[in-house]
């Protein structure tokens, strides 16, 4: 063989290889996940369902941490610089953190999720206890601090999965369609969780729909399935003496015999009720990841425990 031939034959395989290498790293590229965050496990859930395996979500506030005070960890800081979006919820910590963010990563697209949604005033124990007659369901006057947690409403995730898809389809116009299907699909899913709620509460009684927690989480879902939540917390302190009786008192004349809790708060005050009333404490985490098996299992502990 000449050596001209052997040269052609070495070049042949160089091209060759070089074409596959070009054609396998421009496959690797259209199938790499968007990055993204979010602020709370519930939304990672919500991301996810629209964005399926063409998104890699990443949730800020850690499990067991606080989206009231959370303070990002360093390697979070350095994985948001290489973020395309970041989907906000109005969680308090965002107040703060969303100008660094943005500062941080220029381009990134920061979404809320909450745009559209109408907040209520935060349950305050004083007003109940001043109004213990309020039918369930009923707005409360508030304490004038806007609830955030819109992702216990059904509802109201329909409207935050709205405005996932308009995020996921600026950032990845490419997939659009994609995402559109599956947020139909979830959107689906929530109608059908929503009719289930409703048929697992149905059997409560009018006086049975109040239910006692020591931080106002779940106002939303009370008002979305005639409830009312009791909470224990003044502004997100232990109750005094004083009122920790009143609460017993009103346990008492409720027939309330469970006081529901979650790991990011204090459960010392709940626990000195449900003694006086003869209940038990029972947690209830409203950060949980799989948030429509959450929900369901919130319906079945207010039947389960009344």
């Amino acid at each position: 063989m000449t050596f001209n031939k052997l040269f052609k034959i070495i070049l042949f395989l160089v091209c060759f290889a070089l074409c596959q290498n070009s054609a396998r790293a421009e496959k690797t590229a259209q199938i790499a996940k968007a990055l993204v965050f979010v602020s709370i496990l519930p939304q990672k859930y919500f991301v996810e369902k629209i964005g399926g395996d063409l998104v890699d979500v990443q949730v800020m506030v850690m499990p067991g941490a606080s989206p009231a005070t959370y303070e990002p960890k360093p390697q979070q800081m350095i994985k948001l610089r290489q973020a395309k979006a970041y989907f906000a919820i109005g969680v308090p910590f965002e107040q703060v953190w969303l100008k660094k963010f943005a500062m941080l990563n220029p381009g990134l697209l920061i979404v809320h999720t909450d745009a559209g949604i109408k907040k209520r005033p935060m349950d305050k124990m004083e007003d109940i206890l001043h109004d213990h007659h309020l039918k369930p369901g009923s707005q409360l006057k508030g304490s004038g601090i806007k609830d955030p947690h819109v992702w216990l409403s059904p509802g109201l995730v329909k409207i935050q999965a709205e405005n996932i898809l308009k995020g996921l389809a600026k950032i990845d116009p490419n997939h659009r369609d994609v995402y559109k299907k599956n947020f139909y699909r979830f959107c689906k899913s929530i109608d059908k969780l929503e009719q289930k709620i409703r048929e697992i509460l149905d059997p409560l009684k009018l006086k049975k729909r109040k239910f006692m927690v020591f931080h106002p989480s779940w106002g939303y879902f009370a008002r979305d399935f005639g409830l009312q939540q009791i909470p224990i917390e003044v502004e997100g302190k232990e109750p005094g003496v004083r009122d920790l009786q009143r609460l017993m008192q009103l346990a008492k004349r409720e027939g309330i015999k469970v006081v529901f809790v979650q790991k990011q708060f204090s459960a010392k005050s709940a626990r000195v009720i449900a003694r006086a009333i003869g209940g038990k404490v029972v947690n209830l985490d409203p950060l949980a990841y799989d948030w429509e098996d959450n929900l369901l299992r919130v319906a079945r502990a207010m039947i389960s425990e009344q």
